[in-house]
């Protein structure tokens, strides 16, 4: 039976793809970072919360709709009015940090350490390590090779049983324990502003303003397969869908970062969100939360795996398409086995200064991408804004680099400089004047220029 083109969505279907998309989304990061937020930032965890969702909520949304939006088929098109090299770069060091770099090689290292570390000794684990990664990888192979069917594996399968434990820590924790009144108790709101905007800050570390910028196509892709092709009906299903899944997101995180806090009267604070969650699981549930803890953690980061490396192959494949979907699927997936054996520390030690570089850039294509109806695709105001938030991206890379770079003589000038002399650049939000200033400066030339602010469609392909 044919489906017509302008299929509307059922309720049971938007269930399905909002389900979908949250199980894309909610990997490694997403479990261990809002754990540690919350031990962070203690009695002050309603504006860190507010600052987190912003960045891991938020930004995540708005990256599905400027793509949805601009009607492009991958980050790459949403980048081009700022020039062929920029976007060929941005695609690619974005989706090597998400699909081989740092995301994908974390959900199967934050998977080891929280599922079967703890039941092998020490000499064991790195040996464990290997034969586990690669067990992981291959099963994120054969459940990737046919994108069509992530919707069924994601959102109809694996989906629904990470919610189901997800709620079974949370009704042990707040429902049957009530700890809720310890969190009452100990919330205040001093130093709000900075709490703001270290959990503002806190949300890169869940990577999913980068990975909307991919999952977008993959979200568009399987709209199509359900017959939802036109473009204005497409937008509208986009934003309900995103709406679903990351208002359901956003509901998770409030309750993993209460955990968090919670977590304080038993346990001290930790490096990463990893150990402390054993620490709650254990303290509620005993030995069998070890076990549901890994089973949560398996779930959450395969969804996300599966998500991740089939968007970096579809991209690409695209974009270079005498190599093609399958091949980038393999070296995808080899190249993150690889990566995943130097360890869960390591990772995310080297993830940082990447993620102060793409970050500001991100959010200013997302924002670009969202004003699209006002300015289109005009080069010129893409060009002055990506220009002059790509200085302080530098910047905030520097200041994020480990000591052994960090302490060289010239980036220590640098940094030196950026701190005294760049406004905001001690919270890492420099950005956002900079930004500000190329987008108004931009439009402002675009119209005194007479330059048309809605550049017709597959000029800047």
């Amino acid at each position: 039976m044919e489906i017509k083109s302008d299929h509307r969505l059922t309720k049971k279907e938007y269930i399905i793809l909002g389900s979908m998309l949250f199980g894309l989304f909610f990997g490694a990061g997403n479990l261990i970072f809002p754990i540690h937020l919350g031990q962070i930032s203690g009695g002050n965890w309603i504006p860190a919360t507010i600052g987190f969702l912003l960045s891991a909520v938020v930004l995540p949304l708005c990256a599905i709709l400027a793509i949805a939006m601009t009607e492009s088929d991958s980050m790459y098109h949403l980048a081009r009015p700022v020039g062929h090299y920029f976007a060929l770069f941005f695609l690619i060091f974005t989706h090597a940090s998400l699909g081989l770099l740092i995301a994908t090689p974390r959900t199967a290292t934050v998977t080891f350490e929280m599922a079967i570390q703890p039941f092998l000794q020490k000499g064991q684990m790195q040996m464990g390590l290997l034969i586990f990664s690669a067990i992981y990888f291959l099963i994120t192979y054969l459940l990737s090779r046919r994108p069509q069917k992530i919707t069924d594996y994601v959102g109809k399968l694996l989906n629904p049983a990470l919610l189901l434990l997800l709620a079974t820590a949370f009704i042990t924790a707040f429902l049957i324990k009530g700890d809720g009144s310890i969190l009452a108790a100990s919330t205040h709101a001093t130093a709000a502003t900075a709490n703001l905007s270290n959990g503002f800050l806190q949300g890169y570390n869940t990577m999913d303003a980068l990975a909307g910028l991919g999952f977008g196509v993959t979200i568009v892709a399987a709209l199509g397969f359900f017959g939802v092709n036109t473009a204005k009906r497409r937008s509208q299903d986009v934003a309900k869908v995103g709406a679903l899944s990351m208002g359901l997101e956003a509901i998770v995180y409030i309750f993993l970062i209460a955990l968090g806090v919670i977590s304080l009267q038993f346990t001290k604070t930790t490096a990463n969100g990893g150990p402390a969650f054993n620490a709650i699981m254990t303290h509620y549930t005993g030995l069998i939360g070890t076990g549901l803890l890994g089973a949560m953690t398996l779930l959450a980061c395969l969804t996300s795996c599966i998500g991740l490396v089939s968007s970096l192959s579809q991209d690409l494949g695209k974009r270079f398409p005498k190599i093609g979907f399958g091949k980038f699927l393999i070296a995808t997936c080899f190249g993150s086995f690889l990566i995943s054996n130097f360890g869960l520390n390591q990772i995310i030690a080297l993830s940082s200064p990447i993620l102060m570089l793409l970050y500001p850039l991100a959010i200013a294509l997302i924002i670009l991408g969202m004003l699209h109806p006002f300015i289109g695709k005009q080069p010129a105001i893409y060009k002055a804004t990506i220009g002059l938030t790509l200085i302080p991206a530098i910047l905030d890379a520097i200041h994020a680099l480990p000591p052994f770079l960090g302490n060289l003589g010239f980036f220590k000038a640098i940094d030196t400089f950026a701190l005294h002399y760049i406004p905001l650049f001690s919270i890492s939000m420099d950005f956002v004047p900079f930004m500000l200033i190329g987008l108004i400066g931009g439009t402002i030339y675009a119209k005194l220029a007479g330059k048309p602010l809605r550049t017709p469609a597959g000029e800047l392909d």
